[in-house]
């Protein structure tokens, strides 16, 4: 038996180890659970700011994609313009100089048909035998520039159909990679921004883990062979190595663009069944 002075009347009064025991284990439970109360309190305020960050990150990162998608897409359509200007030039260029030669074949048949004219005349005036043979050179060099002239003028309608099918065949090309990049940009789906999201929350939890989460277990859920599992699973123990706190994770996010919209109910039937064949609380 052991004296006991009660702390308000200061009166002494027996009691055995049994009740001695009891009162100890009242206030060690006591202080235990304000402990625990506190460090919970601590968790679910340090979880809220952690989760507010990652949110606020992954919105940072998927605008800073959509936008590297948007210049992308402006640079290629500028290429668009630029190939287009490029095409109207060489084009211009390659039209011009087949029609310079046209001219100046034109000009020398023009020029062979005056010295022939001027030839017949002066047969006529001369010997009748030197005018047909004057004429007859003249007519034949007259029948070859007009051949040279319509091959010129062929391979300056091949130049400008072959010119035409190239640019043609580049602005479709970029057209189609920008309606590629834009339909990539639409279909981001929420796994991939999920996907994101995990990894910066791993990181961040990892980052402090020394200090704040010293005992604490935050991991991936590999464990699918019930045929379903969560994301992360957090796991906390006091420094007697006992479970104090348990909680099974479901990450998902997406961005403005993403195409089919969820909302948490959506997920919510399927991340409490994973809880319980997983033992958190």
């Amino acid at each position: 038996m052991q004296d006991i002075h009660c702390p308000e009347c200061k009166k002494a009064f027996k009691i055995d180890e049994a009740g001695y025991a009891d009162i100890v284990k009242q206030v060690r439970d006591s202080e235990f659970t304000q402990q625990l109360n506190e460090r919970l309190d601590i968790a679910e305020k340090e979880k809220i700011n952690a989760v507010e960050l990652a949110k606020q990150q992954a919105t940072n990162e998927a605008q800073k994609k959509s936008a590297a998608k948007d210049a992308e897409i402006q640079d290629l359509k500028a290429r668009l313009e630029a190939g287009d200007t490029s095409k109207q030039l060489a084009v211009s260029e390659a039209v011009k100089a087949v029609e310079k030669e046209r001219d100046d074949l034109a000009n020398r048949l023009r020029q062979a048909e005056l010295e022939k004219k001027a030839a017949s005349e002066l047969a006529a005036a001369n010997h009748s035998n030197q005018l047909q043979k004057t004429s007859a050179e003249k007519d034949k060099e007259i029948q070859h520039l007009k051949a040279v002239l319509s091959a010129k003028e062929s391979e300056k309608t091949m130049s400008e159909i072959s010119l035409k099918d190239k640019y043609e065949t580049r602005i479709n090309d970029l057209e189609d990679t920008i309606e590629r990049l834009k339909d990539m940009k639409a279909r981001l789906s929420t796994k991939m921004v999920g996907e994101t999201l995990e990894q910066h929350c791993e990181t961040e939890f990892n980052r402090i883990r020394p200090t704040a989460f010293p005992k604490s277990y935050f991991e991936k859920d590999n464990d699918a062979r019930t045929g379903s599992k969560g994301d992360y699973i957090f796991r906390d123990k006091d420094e007697n190595d006992i479970e104090t706190v348990s909680i099974m994770f479901e990450m998902k996010n997406e961005s403005d663009e993403t195409a089919t919209k969820k909302k948490n109910e959506d997920f919510l039937k399927e991340l409490d069944k994973d809880r319980h064949e997983k033992n958190c609380e």
